[in-house]
């Protein structure tokens, strides 16, 4: 009797060992897994503040979904404007449906996009609309995504966006309309700046208190021809026009494609200068050894005040 009973206690202690033993297995694989998924949500919460967020499957945790409601951009007696839908997939690229509206009884009016920035990056939109009197149009505003990837913006957190609306019959008189107006897609709370960062084969040109310059790298294009492509950002508080004039070519004149950009207090540009072929033929330039030019940068809205830069660059490509 002594000995059955000696034999049932020892099965009871096993079987406790058993369950405690898996009990501190299944304790440790849940803590792991906390882990884990804490150093995951703290990877991604720091990436996202460093705006280094770069995979779909990241952008998605920390975006979720498109939180989006309609934005007037523009109401008033003559006309309005309504952003009333975003299409983040759409075959062109990223889209904002518009609702354009002319209240005016007897003029067309042309809805153009003067600016427009993601995340503070500038964009070019050659987006226009001409709206008969008292009508209605549904309009589609697309940013090629190609473009942008290849600056590195991922998600399109703060797009802004200057509207003009005018009669393109009497372009004496005063625009109806010129609004600026920002879209938050994913909502106000997660915007985010694009910040650049610098690579081995930068050659900075200008950098001071305001503005900075950087030459980012050269390319030979069919269409555009020899190109100097360039970084530019605005520091200051000003609106600045970045100007390029008296450019030479192995020492021969030779006028480029850029006539001058404007970017937006705080903003920055990617933006380029080339030289087309039939110039440099022209000039009898097989290797371009030299370019020469002056580069002036100065308040787009108050021409006398004093220059943010004005400085003659020389690049050896």
């Amino acid at each position: 009797m002594k000995k059955i009973s000696t034999i049932l206690l020892s099965l009871m202690l096993l079987s406790l060992t058993a369950c405690s033993v898996e009990s501190t297995q299944e304790k440790s694989s849940s803590d792991t897994n906390v882990s884990q998924n804490e150093s995951k949500e703290s990877e991604n919460s720091k990436k996202e503040k460093e705006g280094e967020v770069t995979s779909a499957e990241e952008k998605n945790e920390i975006n979720n979904e498109i939180s989006f409601s309609e934005v007037i951009a523009v109401d008033n007696d003559e006309c309005s404007i309504k952003i009333t839908e975003i299409d983040p997939d759409n075959s062109w690229g990223f889209t904002m449906k518009a609702l354009l509206e002319n209240k005016s009884a007897d003029k067309t009016y042309k809805y153009v996009i003067e600016k427009v920035t993601i995340n503070g990056v500038h964009y070019t939109s050659f987006f226009t609309s001409e709206v008969a009197a008292g009508k209605k149009s549904n309009e589609e505003i697309t940013f090629s995504a190609e473009t942008l990837d290849e600056i590195g913006i991922g998600d399109y957190t703060d797009i802004e966006v200057g509207f003009r609306v005018y009669d393109p019959n009497d372009l004496a008189a005063s625009p109806v309309a010129r609004e600026t107006v920002h879209i938050y897609p994913y909502g106000k709370d997660k915007a985010k700046a694009f910040v650049r960062e610098s690579q081995a084969s930068d050659n900075v040109i200008i950098d001071n208190d305001y503005v900075t310059v950087i030459v980012t790298g050269y390319e030979e294009d069919e269409i555009y021809g020899y190109t100097v492509n360039l970084f530019l950002l605005n520091k200051s508080d000003k609106n600045i026009w970045f100007s390029i004039y008296e450019e030479a070519v192995n020492g021969f004149m030779a006028d480029s494609s850029f006539y001058g950009e404007i970017v937006s207090a705080g903003k920055c540009s990617f933006s380029f200068m080339s030289f087309f072929d039939t110039t440099l033929e022209e000039n009898g330039i097989e290797t371009i050894e030299e370019i020469e030019f002056k580069l002036r940068a100065f308040d787009s809205d108050n021409f006398i005040s004093d220059d943010f830069a004005n400085e003659t660059i020389t690049l050896k490509p």
